[in-house]
């Protein structure tokens, strides 16, 4: 089997990784923001959507760095489909497992990678610049940057279960099976709170780049 290679990369902008506190005594109260819970934005975060909703978008003519936005999440959309796709042909036995093998792990590379940049420029360069072209949603877009932390530990659980499952094809073992399972699982797992973010982020971002303009542009 082809190497199992791409592994995301933490960088010290992200909010998480920027702050190390000692694990509280007490397990905390569940944030109702958290990416794991939440339904969408607060009221407060939503005030850019107010004045250019989503159903405006398509009749816009967005061009530039928004367009490219859209054009970047539906693509992450689009590779979750296609991966989730692999997984429910294994599991309803219309494929094998090196056919799993050979389906999924290719596009789970090319994911991990897309979206582990795509993360790391978002974080390290548009959220930064945004919050200081419009500082009323610096808390809405803190608020997506923690989200990266949430994603990453996804990517993180994606990666080692992606290689797990590699390394078990590729020695023959007995437990590949269930490799192919954990992984499997994972991605479930990944999928809603992705989906969360990817509708937050342009909720607040598409807006903002089409009211304000490009901060880089």
């Amino acid at each position: 089997p082809a190497p199992f290679m791409i592994r995301p990369i933490r960088t010290g902008c992200w909010a998480a990784a920027s702050s190390r506190r000692p694990p509280p005594l007490s397990e905390p109260a569940v944030d109702p923001l958290s990416l794991a819970v939440r339904t969408g934005l607060p009221v407060e975060m939503r005030y850019l959507l107010d004045a250019f909703p989503r159903e405006r978008w398509p009749t816009a003519g967005m061009a530039g760095t928004a367009a490219f936005w859209l054009q970047m999440h539906a693509g992450f959309r689009a590779q979750q489909v296609r991966m989730q796709a692999v997984t429910d042909q294994w599991r309803s036995g219309r494929i094998d497992l090196r056919q799993l093998h050979g389906g999924l792990l290719p596009l789970l590379q090319n994911f991990l990678g897309h979206l582990d940049g795509h993360h790391r420029i978002e974080s390290g360069q548009y959220f930064p610049a945004f919050s200081r072209m419009e500082p009323r949603i610096a808390t809405g877009l803190a608020l997506l940057d923690k989200d990266h932390d949430a994603i990453h530990a996804h990517l993180e659980a994606l990666y080692r279960n992606g290689l797990a499952f590699h390394q078990a094809m590729a020695a023959g073992a007995t437990g590949t099976t269930d490799a192919a399972a954990r992984l499997s699982e994972v991605l479930d797992q990944a999928a809603a709170p992705l989906a969360r973010h990817l509708d937050d982020e342009e909720e607040i971002v598409i807006p903002l780049m089409a009211l304000r303009g490009d901060p880089h542009g």
